[in-house]
């Protein structure tokens, strides 16, 4: 039987296609056949992740992404077959996290647990949808980059609007604005140097001020021993006062001021004898004409000693007449 060389053609051609699957999937990393080791994960989110993607632990490659696919319809749920490189001991309570990396792709990293148990092939194991830290970093940065976009967006609006409504008088009105600012960033710049003079650790007024302060501080360090002595001796005089009978003092004062009064009254009352002697016109006036006669018989001696000493020696008896007040140089009492 001879064959065609169209037949020829045909089945190396279909031969050819069938190596160049066979072979790229195992560039990939996946066979034709599925055969080895697999272990199954669930995500809601598989952050693009690729087929071949690598699978880690430790750091170390243990295997690769063989497939995706959804658990449904719905596409809530992905299921990744991660295909191992060879029989691991993988605790059941491992956790398989997908780490997307913005430099480059994607992969599965798997924490291992702690369990005496290990998975067998084909069970499914723990998954976790934390994307890493370069995941979380993209999920931080994308949200505030668009948001930036908006931002940028509506700066440029507002900025295109502010040209519209801006004249040349109120151009002139802001750069008469800005001129004062600047006067005023001069002004604060003199505050700030006078300011630093007042702070001068060597010449400022605060640095004198509070030297004077430490000298204060100082004397009453030094004088802490009087002052506490001076406060004891204070602290005594309280005690001692506290103990005193004020109100017994108060109340002898009282009774003292009463008496007082009492004999106030009687003085200024014509019942005693010193309320009479005292309040008695005709006493006092009695009393004064005696001081006039006194007066007047003193002068009448001096003036006429003869009248009342009879001696030889001043000759005859004085018989003028007598004296009937006392003169006037002799006493203030007219």
């Amino acid at each position: 039987m001879k064959v065609s060389n169209e037949t020829k053609i045909g089945a190396l051609t279909v031969i050819a296609v069938t190596l160049l699957i066979l072979g790229f999937n195992f560039l990939k990393g996946k066979s034709f056949f599925k055969t080895g080791n697999f272990l199954y994960a669930k995500y809601s989110n598989v952050k693009k992740l690729n087929l071949s993607d690598p699978v880690y632990i430790n750091g170390f490659q243990v295997g690769s992404v063989y497939e995706t696919e959804a658990e449904d319809k719905g596409l809530k749920n992905i299921i990744v077959s991660i295909k191992l490189n060879s029989s691991y001991n993988i605790p059941v309570n491992s956790l398989a996290s997908i780490e997307s990396n913005p430099l480059g792709g994607s992969g599965i990293d798997i924490a291992l647990g702690n369990s005496n148990k290990y998975l067998s092939s084909g069970d499914t194991i723990l998954s976790s949808n934390n994307s890493g830290l370069f995941g979380s970093i993209t999920d931080k940065i994308i949200p505030v980059a668009d948001q930036l976009k908006v931002t940028l967006i509506s700066l440029d609006t507002l900025l295109r609007n502010f040209n519209t409504i801006i004249d040349p008088a109120t151009k002139g009105n802001l750069q008469n604005t800005m001129r004062d600012l600047s006067k005023a960033a001069a002004n604060m710049v003199v505050s700030t140097a006078s300011l630093q003079s007042l702070l001068n650790t060597e010449t400022g007024s605060l640095s004198k001020s509070l030297d004077n302060v430490n000298k204060f501080t100082k004397n009453l360090a030094d004088n802490n021993e009087k002052i506490t002595s001076a406060l004891s001796n204070i602290d005594s005089t309280t005690a001692h006062l506290s103990k005193a009978d004020i109100n017994g003092v108060v109340n002898n004062f009282k009774v003292s001021a009463n008496k007082l009064n009492e004999l106030l009254a009687k003085v200024n009352s014509t019942d005693g004898s010193i309320g009479a002697l005292i309040n008695s016109k005709e006493l006092y006036n009695n009393i004064n004409n005696s001081v006039r006669s006194l007066n007047t018989l003193m002068d009448d001696l001096r003036v006429h000693p003869k009248r009342y000493v009879n001696i030889s020696v001043f000759g005859k008896k004085d018989k003028a007449n007598y004296l009937t007040g006392p003169l006037k140089d002799s006493t203030n009492t007219h």
